[in-house]
């Protein structure tokens, strides 16, 4: 029997296969940027220590006054001379300057070294700088012998005749005097990509020969700075340039400089400091361990 005009058989709904909602992505957490071991050093001297640079500011004046800026060199003689000092006592990078002069002389006006307190040696002789163009052509054998009294004098040569050259490349001559138009900062960059020149001899040259605002460490600002606990105790010399930057006015930085330099050798010796008459004693952490 059939059922003409009955309603056709209803079929099963179709359902669309369901789907797994994904859930929403949780926006990617920003790393956190690891603090600045300096501003952080600096935070927490300020805490625990307060005012110990002022302190050491002023102790060291009370025994070794307040020294005023002075030009030195032209900046380029100024930078040799820093490199004839390295691992040498003053006095013996004098005679090595003294001599460049003698082998390669300029023909130009004479200079006047005023070395300062925190200088090691007794000062140049009134002389012209170098002919610095003559000193990159010697030949290595040669100038070895003409620096010899300086100290290491392979190294030293191989050291001079680099940065000479590195400075004549990108300058076309030798004269670094376009540094006292730059940013101290900006200056101590130029310098310090010429290899071999480090922050120290950069900060050399710029704070002595323009006065700028930076703080060379040499090995008896490192030991004072160290001992008194200025700077933290596995930071290198290199290292202790940007800490000074941080705690110090830049008024102050020259002062700091030539005291610390002069305090290391007058009192705080290598061996057997004089903690008697140190200005310094109350503060300092190789005196006391809990000094405050």
């Amino acid at each position: 029997m059939s059922f003409r005009g009955s309603a056709s058989p209803l079929k099963p709904p179709t359902s669309k296969p369901a789907t797994s909602k994904r859930p929403a992505k949780r926006p990617a957490k920003r790393k956190r940027r690891a603090p600045d071991p300096v501003k952080a050093w600096v935070k927490r001297l300020d805490r625990t220590r307060p005012n110990l640079m002022r302190d050491v500011l002023e102790g060291l004046a009370s025994i070794h006054g307040h020294p005023q800026w002075e030009r030195r060199l032209d900046p380029t003689s100024e930078l040799i001379l820093t490199i004839l000092t390295q691992n040498s006592a003053d006095t013996n990078a004098e005679k090595a300057f003294e001599a460049l002069r003698l082998a390669y002389p300029s023909g130009l006006p004479p200079e006047r070294h005023i070395p300062g307190p925190g200088w090691g040696g007794e000062g140049l002789s009134d002389g012209a700088p170098p002919d610095w163009e003559a000193v990159e052509r010697a030949p290595f054998e040669e100038l070895v012998e003409v620096i010899r009294p300086g100290g290491l004098p392979n190294q030293k040569a191989r050291g001079i005749l680099a940065t000479l050259h590195t400075i004549r490349e990108r300058r076309g001559d030798h004269s670094l005097e376009f540094l006292a138009e730059m940013p101290a900062l900006e200056a101590r960059d130029w310098l310090t990509s010429i290899p071999g020149i480090g922050k120290k001899t950069a900060s050399v040259l710029l704070m002595f020969s323009f006065g700028m605002p930076l703080m060379a460490v040499d090995r008896h600002v490192d030991r004072v700075a160290h001992r008194v606990g200025l700077v933290p105790k596995k930071a290198s010399a290199d290292d202790a340039h940007d800490y000074f930057l941080a705690m110090l006015q830049p008024d102050e930085m020259y002062e700091a400089h030539v005291n610390l330099i002069r305090h290391g050798r007058v009192i705080c010796h290598a061996r057997n400091p004089e903690h008697d008459i140190c200005p310094l004693r109350a503060r300092c952490r190789f005196v006391d361990p809990k000094a405050p």
